[in-house]
């Protein structure tokens, strides 16, 4: 099938709360070798931004990856300084958005990376992200002016209502799961379109990372590959946290190792009930399909 054949997602709205202005991207000058790092959120963005970025820079020591990698929907910096700056980059770019494709400007021409995760495990860690914020991230966020909706609030202390709100009310306190997940699985044919999984990650980093830069056209010298699988290690990124953290940690107490976690799976298990862990898989399932629910699950695509 020819690109002129191919039926390519088009905006259909705009998506505004605390966090989000999806207006930014009405205005980005796509290249047409841009990569974007799409993900619901604490679903492996950061590790993922690492990883490409790792890919493109060839290996190099202590890269600036949240800065060179800006979320282009979140609300600050103000979008004219944010697109500024992305123009103002030589190298090949590197973007996150934690959009649905619906509310996303969607070019044919650069590549979209999207990541997957057990929404338990996303749970968890945006509770641990919620928890450890400081009063600059409630100020950036609630009262930089052009807020639509509800302020974020303070996290309940307790996970278990924590949770439940998450799973009933579809994402609060942040946003929408499953049009998030469901979007990106419709479109998980096209040619410029690759899922990955925090699992698979996790289970075999190189492999992955290959399998990555095989889909985004990067030649990796051989000499290179030892450099940039340990800076995309848990153990180097803790130790660059500043680095990779947003504002280098600063919207968190503790800094950016506070947000530089665990990057474990499976933390719910010993704290959600039986009953609570089976609301989430019948909810998956419901909203997802069987197939969906089970790459969420585990990273396992259907076969061709």
């Amino acid at each position: 099938m020819s690109e002129a054949q191919v039926a390519w997602p088009r905006k259909t709205r705009e998506l505004h709360n605390h966090h989000m202005d999806s207006t930014v991207w009405n205005d980005f000058a796509f290249r047409d070798d841009d990569i974007v790092v799409a993900t619901y959120a604490k679903s492996g963005t950061t590790w993922t931004q690492q990883i490409v970025s790792q890919l493109v820079f060839q290996g190099e020591e202590g890269l600036p990856v949240a800065e060179l990698s800006p979320w282009v929907d979140l609300r600050v910096p103000p979008a004219p300084v944010k697109l500024a700056g992305l123009e103002a980059q030589t190298h090949r770019r590197v973007v996150k958005t934690h959009l649905p494709v619906d509310a996303l400007v969607f070019s044919p021409r650069a590549k979209y990376l999207y990541i997957g995760r057990d929404g338990r495990d996303v749970l968890f860690s945006f509770y641990n992200h919620h928890s450890q914020a400081n009063a600059l991230w409630y100020e950036l966020l609630n009262d930089t002016p052009g807020r639509v909706g509800p302020p974020i609030e303070h996290p309940d202390p307790d996970i278990h209502r924590y949770f439940r709100a998450w799973l009933e009310r579809d994402g609060y306190p942040i946003w929408s799961f499953w049009e998030n997940i469901t979007s990106w699985w419709a479109i998980r044919d096209l040619p410029n379109v690759k899922l990955i999984h925090f699992a698979r990650l996790k289970a075999d980093l190189e492999g992955e990372m290959r399998g990555i830069a095989d889909f985004l056209g990067i030649d990796i010298p051989a000499a290179a590959w030892p450099a940039i699988l340990d800076h995309c290690s848990f153990d180097y990124m803790k130790s660059h946290a500043d680095d990779v953290a947003p504002l280098g940690g600063a919207i968190f107490e503790g800094g950016g190792k506070s947000f530089i976690n665990k990057g474990v799976n499976g933390r719910w298990k010993d704290v959600l009930t039986p009953e609570e862990s089976a609301a989430y898989e019948a909810m998956t399932l419901e909203k997802l399909g069987p197939a969906c629910a089970h790459w969420l699950a585990t990273g396992e695509l259907p076969a061709a």
